[in-house]
């Protein structure tokens, strides 16, 4: 059977993302000149201020304008700019595929993929994928050239949710890559991943966690049979009656879900299935939420 969305088409969604931009949340400390402000200071274009002249500084960043008018020596510091690799992290365990008539996980979640790579590379900066799939991931490696995001699109479409598919393995082999975008349910192994997620933070990645919530999750219907789709075996019946105490549950595990994510230093979005994708990867972009919630 062909993958259902397979034959997405990403073009509307591009087009309302032209001009939106994703800086990073921190100096970068890159040498590949770019778009993001760098840690480093050398000889670029964007002047930061003087400072005096020292034994040992390098004499071609004198300001010798200044030399001449004052008589004193000062350098001429500047900012330099730098790109920010991004690799973004898609979830393909099957609970992405919830629920099962619409795939509506996994449709939103390659919709943020697509946009977000978009945003990247709009900025220059070199972007891929990993699609934790089952049997074996998938992935783009990062990239500037002009046909990534079509070949991003490709990797998306090429399957469906499938099987348990673990996402921590994903970020253990992305060590030193600036930036990592993660676009999950979190409901398979959410503690191992978030651990390395912390051991990427530790090592300067700016790290983006991204709950992906079904309205169904929110808003179920009863009567109906509650399944665990990675464990077949685990079943919880809801019916009128218990539906207020599963959304209370839902709505704690959420909540512990953001808190534990922003406590590691991960910037954590929660984005509904119905949301517009083009809003939710400007709100992913932007200003990091507030840690007093998530909006729902």
């Amino acid at each position: 059977m062909a993958p259902r969305h397979s034959g997405t088409d990403y073009g509307r969604l591009l087009d309302s993302l032209r001009g939106v931009t994703w800086p990073a949340r921190h100096a970068a400390l890159a040498g590949t000149a770019g778009t993001h402000r760098s840690r480093l200071r050398g000889l670029s274009a964007e002047f930061t201020e003087y400072r005096p002249y020292r034994q040992g500084d390098d004499p071609r960043r004198l300001d010798w304008k200044l030399l001449a008018r004052t008589d004193r020596a000062y350098l001429r510091i500047t900012s330099d700019r730098a790109t920010l690799t991004t690799v973004i992290v898609v979830d393909a365990s099957l609970s992405m595929a919830f629920p099962e008539t619409t795939h509506a996980k996994w449709a939103q979640a390659c919709r943020l993929a697509v946009g977000l790579a978009a945003v990247a590379h709009g900025s220059g900066d070199p972007v891929g994928v990993v699609v934790t799939a089952a049997p074996r991931p998938r992935r783009v490696e990062p990239r500037t050239r002009r046909g990534v995001l079509a070949e991003i699109a490709r990797v998306l479409g090429a399957g469906d949710p499938a099987g348990g598919q673990a996402l921590a393995p994903a970020l253990a082999a992305l060590r030193g890559t600036p930036r990592v975008a993660v676009l999950s349910d979190f409901l398979g192994d959410a503690d191992e991943t978030l651990r390395r997620a912390r051991e990427l933070i530790a090592g300067g990645t700016e790290v983006h966690a991204v709950h992906l919530v079904a309205r169904e999750e929110l808003e179920p219907r009863a009567p109906t049979l509650a399944t665990d789709p990675e464990s077949p075996e685990v079943r919880r019946p809801l019916i009128a009656e218990t539906l207020p105490v599963y959304q209370r549950a839902f709505a704690e595990w959420r909540r512990l879900t953001g808190r534990t994510w922003r406590a590691g230093g991960a910037v954590f979005t929660e984005v509904v299935t119905d949301e517009p994708a083009a809003r939710a990867v400007r709100r992913i972009c932007g200003p990091a939420p507030s840690a007093s919630g998530v909006s729902a």
